[in-house]
């Protein structure tokens, strides 16, 4: 992974994994003593998603190595502590940190991929009758994301309005139509990124996918 590149041990990338959950049960009581239902779902998801890789390595023997755990609890982590924002105040990240929403999807929008191009790639090596060029798979990651990224502002519109129906605050935010547009190129930039450089560092989890359903089958 790149954080090994960059210089970063194994157990260094697992040191800040485990003060992010450590982090993330913070925010979760940020969220209940101030009431906030947004925190504390956001967090209570974030939390959940965490513990998905070693879940996946322990339950289904999918290799989730320290790098790609951090890449996970990054994404949601940065997410979740977009809601809760400076200590002291009301104001989140998200509302008071232009770029952050942004880098939230960009890095949301990586982990999205990566899933997308992992269970393709497993299902083209697997059937022997799907071949799926090298192009092909650089286009679907891009469409695949993009379409996910319309389909998560959907539903931020659609928590918005249920939110002001019933007078609650909202859980997730929308912030108008250039918000989402830009939402939707740092989308394809994360997806780009996978797609250039990412496929190589996931070679692991498409041979473990590959081996479930060549069981199954």
């Amino acid at each position: 992974m790149i954080f090994a590149q960059l210089g970063i041990e194994q157990r260094h990338q697992r040191r800040v994994v485990w003060f992010m959950e450590v982090g993330l049960v913070g925010m979760f009581f940020i969220g209940l003593e101030r009431q906030n239902t947004g925190i504390i779902v956001n967090t209570a998801i974030a939390l959940a998603v965490s513990q998905l890789p070693p879940i996946l390595e322990r339950d289904y023997n999918i290799p989730m190595n320290p790098g790609l755990t951090l890449w996970i609890t990054a994404a949601v982590f940065l997410h979740a502590l977009g809601t809760v924002g400076f200590p002291g105040t009301n104001s989140s990240f998200y509302n008071s940190v232009w770029w952050w929403d942004h880098l939230t999807h960009g890095l949301s929008a990586s982990v999205v991929a990566a899933a997308g191009y992992a269970t393709v790639r497993a299902i083209d090596v697997h059937l022997d009758e799907i071949e799926l060029p090298p192009k092909f798979m650089f286009v679907f990651i891009l469409m695949f994301v993009i379409a996910f990224g319309v389909f998560w502002e959907v539903i931020e519109f659609a928590l918005g309005e249920l939110s002001h129906i019933i007078g609650g605050r909202p859980i997730l935010t929308q912030y108008g139509i250039n918000d989402t547009m830009l939402d939707l190129v740092f989308d394809t930039i994360g997806a780009v990124i996978v797609a250039i450089w990412g496929t190589a560092h996931l070679s692991g989890v498409v041979g473990a996918l590959v081996q479930r359903f060549d069981d199954r089958s």
